[in-house]
């Protein structure tokens, strides 16, 4: 190995993977939504895993939350196999035996297959209404969505160990909005019992899929308020120095559309991904000017201090929770289009599966990326698919 490189120089200096991790008390996995592009939330969990990173807090929304249920239900020998589990079941339809090579062909047949899911529903997950909900009368349990989902909550129980979900060991934190108050809700395994109806409301995209009853309320799908978990994470009193590795399944990067599938696909992608851009940079810049507040009230002569600010300080001096978050993000396929987040095919799944442990296995190599932020900074932000990795 050529030891003259100061960039590999640098990476030969940083500790192995096992001490980065032990400088924090916390890593987390936040898990945005994105139908069938979850798969490669998966793939990025193996990877993960493989490099023997656990998280001890999962975070999400929608798809995400399912892919963290599964996992945080699971004891490390078995959540790759349950996520496989999950993914080869509901993508089981064939859709073609034999697809030419050509990006076109691989384009109509994503189609069909998405076509396939809006008809047909998929397997352990959902299935069409037998009456359009639009010939139903107000009221009835059909009316208001165009899907059963009761098929995903036998799924759900069949891959999840509950018992080990709620023993909290790991900490499980899922997102709804709530359809009455229109409010964000969390359900968090810290806080209160996690069953399979709090997952399948995170998932229960309005008008696909209905409302779910919990405690007297009905919920719906996180993501109509905000794609990704990161806030509810870093909003947490408790939570101290953490590892966050935030995987994103909609790219704030792409190419300038030549169709108008391409400017829906295109749409879908800033709308989500700008959601989460605009998080991680406003937390980023309150955690930041909270520390440089911290920083100048010590210079401050002490009689010169209000009792807010001797309080504001003491809480400071407890403890200044030092926050790396780390990006991977999916990139969209050419040949991919509007429809890539119900595209549900087995080829699909395992090119997504793939990409995320393949992103993942990359980032890994580059450790300084780790290392915990100095105290002077705060909170530090890695995107993976902008920043030099040399």
């Amino acid at each position: 190995m050529d030891m003259t490189n100061p960039a590999r120089k640098r990476r030969s200096e940083l500790p192995p993977m096992a001490e980065l991790l032990a400088s924090y008390q916390s890593v987390a996995l936040v898990l945005q939504g994105g139908g069938a592009l979850g798969a490669y939330q998966a793939g990025v969990f193996q990877a993960l895993a493989e490099a023997g990173i656990s998280p001890n807090w999962l975070s999400g929304v929608s798809i995400g939350a399912i892919n963290a249920a599964i996992i945080a239900g699971n004891r490390p020998g078995n959540q790759i196999d349950r996520l496989r589990d999950f993914w080869e079941t509901v993508s089981s339809r064939r859709v073609w035996h034999f697809t030419p090579e050509g990006d076109v062909f691989r384009k109509l047949r994503n189609q069909a297959s998405a076509l396939l899911t809006m008809s047909s529903g998929l397997p352990g997950f959902f299935k069409p209404r037998e009456i359009n909900p639009w010939l139903q009368l107000a009221g009835a349990t059909g009316a208001t969505s165009f899907y059963d989902t009761a098929e995903l909550e036998r799924t759900l129980d069949r891959l999840i160990d509950w018992e080990v979900l709620n023993e909290r060991e790991r900490r499980l934190s899922v997102g709804t909005v709530n359809v009455r108050t229109g409010n964000f809700r969390y359900f968090d395994s810290e806080i209160e019992v996690i069953g399979p109806r709090h997952i399948m409301a995170s998932g229960a995209l309005p008008p696909a899929f209905p409302a779910i009853l919990i405690e007297n309320e009905y919920y719906w799908d996180g993501g109509i308020v905000s794609n990704t978990p990161l806030q509810y994470l870093l909003e947490q009193e408790d939570v101290r120095d953490t590892l966050v590795f935030q995987v994103d399944l909609f790219s704030a990067r792409g190419i300038i559309p030549r169709d108008m599938a391409d400017v829906v696909a295109r749409h879908k992608d800033i709308m989500y991904s700008s959601r989460t851009r605009n998080n991680t940079d406003a937390f980023r810049r309150m955690h930041n000017l909270r520390l440089k507040l911290y920083q100048a009230l010590l210079r401050v002569p002490p009689e010169a201090l209000t009792d807010d600010d001797r309080e504001f300080l003491a809480v400071m001096a407890a403890d200044v929770p030092q926050i790396n978050i780390v990006h991977l993000i999916y990139q969209q396929k050419i040949y991919e289009s509007d429809a890539k987040d119900y595209e549900f095919s087995g080829t699909s799944m395992r090119e997504h599966w793939h990409s995320g442990y393949e992103d993942t296995r990359k980032t890994l190599q580059h450790r300084a990326w780790l290392v915990k932020p100095p105290e002077s900074i705060g909170m530090a932000v890695h995107d993976v698919h902008r920043d030099d990795p040399s």
